[in-house]
């Protein structure tokens, strides 16, 4: 028990640090709160949960050992992330002319599942995220767990991505920041696009590497 609570330490400091440090997550979910609403920018958060969620499982099975076995795998993968990256880049900076538009409170439930599915999206675009979990994972994890260190484990990890990305978007779509980003749209927009298709194009070059 001592064991696996001191590696259950271990894991949460390595991937807090890791979660707040900026990417692709914080572009996406920063600019849905400033640019949308509140619920929209939860539920991107929720997605990124979710997608951490999915890396905490898939390093728990070996992810790890699957890209050392098969290294095509994790290029591929590194490829078509960046294409993703890209893509959405592109979106965000084409459509920065464009006026927000009006939501009804009907179509708010609507937009927080779009925004969620933007968010899981973006969270599982980013192998390199992978490698990291399976990484910290292989580093602190104890030789022999229980079921339950498993089911507490993969709570943690989602309750790290979720919460960080929550307080990012509880604290920028407060109206002070919206009402910034709205005077300043079109650069805002243009930035962040610049940005996450800078992050695309890094993670696609990153593939030629060894």
């Amino acid at each position: 028990m001592p064991q696996e609570l001191a590696a259950l330490a271990g894991i949460l400091a390595a991937l807090t640090v890791g979660v707040i440090s900026p990417g692709p997550s914080f572009v996406m979910v920063a600019r849905e709160a400033v640019s949308s609403s509140k619920s929209q920018a939860l539920g991107a958060a929720l997605g990124m949960g979710v997608g951490g969620l999915l890396f905490g499982a898939a390093a728990l099975l070996g992810l790890q050992g699957v890209f050392h076995a098969v290294p095509a795998l994790y290029i591929a993968l590194k490829v078509l992330g960046g294409v993703y990256l890209c893509y959405l880049g592109f979106l965000i900076f084409k459509s920065a002319r464009q006026p927000l538009p009006v939501q009804a409170g009907s179509a708010n439930g609507v937009n927080a599942k779009r925004s969620f599915w933007l968010g899981l999206t973006t969270q599982i675009s980013n192998p390199k995220t992978a490698i990291v979990y399976a990484s910290v994972f292989a580093a602190f994890l104890p030789q022999h767990f229980t079921a339950g260190f498993a089911a507490a484990l993969l709570a943690l990890v989602f309750l790290v991505d979720a919460g960080w990305y929550s307080l990012v978007a509880q604290v920028l779509s407060s109206p002070a920041p919206q009402k910034a980003y709205l005077s300043c749209k079109v650069w805002v927009d243009r930035a962040a696009g610049l940005v996450m298709f800078g992050l695309g194009l890094r993670l696609v070059s990153s593939a030629a590497r060894p």
